[in-house]
């Protein structure tokens, strides 16, 4: 017994020993911060909110002029004139858009092999060799291209002079004429047969292909070069007036301005050729105003506005939206041969044909 509590106490005078040397050698304990107040306590950071999308400045050229250049293109499917199936509908929802689209692009397509032989001649070159961007109708989903008047269709014609009507008749048989390999000249053939101008000449209208345009500009001068065919309209910004009324040009006289961030252009003194200006116009009276604003880095706003009184009973207005290309989209050099090459095969076949009794003048 005396034993065993003698082991006892030897035990807890080894243990105190030991927890008292543990003490030594721990730091001492520092005294308790007090509690920050509960404004001091950092919160979790609010989720970022993404950055509104900033204004987009229009870009000016170094001697300031809005700046226009690139190249772009307009192609689309969106019709001149409002189709009588969407008479009363300027602007489609979303469904009908893409029914429209559709339609649209069912009609334009060439790789289509139904219809008569005629048909399918018109389709020889099938869809790869077209614009493929002329299948999409306008982003703004709009029925016509035309904006004014509100019903999207070209106003109506005023009665034509005799003497126009006599002209428009003599093309209209000169036309059957070629159509039957019968020309009797050069000279009645249509000026795109005889590659002098095409949709090159304004107002800018899409097309199947080749509906690109290439801007330049310099201090005082912008120039547009169109893809088809191989004019450049040189317009001077410097306020000096129209060429006189009897000095008239394929592109008719073009004078330009800039009002604000638009450039407008204005353009008379056309040939008076038949065929030469827009929708059989009158040369002598005909006047195009075309508008052109850049309303995006790669849009621009082309709007154009015809006027003739002799034509129409009013001015009327459409509008094309001008996408900008890939840059590294290369426009080419449009050669037009092949008519204006074959021109001698063309009416040497119409005198083989007269000489065998085919045809009559």
């Amino acid at each position: 017994m005396r034993y065993r509590l003698r082991t006892s106490m030897v035990v807890l005078v080894m243990l105190l020993v030991a927890l008292g040397a543990v003490a030594e050698q721990a730091p001492p304990a520092k005294p308790a911060s007090p509690a920050p107040p509960a404004s001091a306590v950092p919160s979790k950071p609010a989720p970022k909110r993404p950055a509104p999308p900033k204004a987009w400045t229009p870009t000016r050229t170094p001697w300031g002029d809005p700046d226009l250049q690139g190249v772009w293109n307009d192609a689309t499917s969106t019709p001149l004139q409002r189709p009588s199936a969407r008479a009363g509908k300027d602007v489609l929802s979303d469904e009908e858009a893409n029914e429209f689209q559709q339609e649209l692009a069912f009609d334009l397509t060439r790789d289509r092999r139904d219809g008569g032989p005629e048909v399918d001649v018109n389709r020889a070159y099938n869809d790869h060799w077209m614009d493929a961007r002329r299948l999409k109708i306008t982003a703004d989903r709009r029925t016509s291209l035309i904006v004014d008047p509100a019903d999207g269709r070209i106003p109506p014609l005023v009665p034509l002079s005799p003497e126009r009507q006599k002209a428009r008749a003599a093309r209209a048989d000169a036309n059957a004429r070629f159509n039957a390999g019968m020309p009797y000249s050069p000279e009645e053939m249509s000026l795109p047969v005889r590659c002098i101008i095409r949709t090159d000449s304004p107002p800018y209208l899409p097309t199947i292909y080749n509906n690109d345009f290439q801007i330049f500009q310099s201090p005082g001068f912008v120039v547009i070069a169109p893809e088809m065919i191989h004019s450049a309209r040189i317009i001077p910004l410097d306020g000096r007036p129209h060429l006189g009324k009897n000095l008239r040009q394929w592109l008719g006289d073009t004078r330009g301005r800039f009002d604000g961030g638009t450039l407008v252009i204005e353009t008379t003194n056309f040939r008076t050729d038949d065929g030469v200006v827009f929708q059989g116009a009158n040369p002598a009276t005909y006047r195009i105003t075309e508008r052109l604003t850049r309303v995006a880095p790669d849009t621009i706003s082309y709007e154009f506005t015809v006027e003739d009184p002799t034509t129409w009973t009013r001015p009327w207005t459409a509008l094309i939206p001008w996408t900008r290309i890939d840059p590294a989209e290369q426009m080419y050099e449009y050669a037009c041969h092949e008519d204006n090459f074959d021109i001698v095969h063309l009416l040497s076949g119409a005198r083989t044909r007269e000489k065998n009794g085919e045809g009559k003048r």
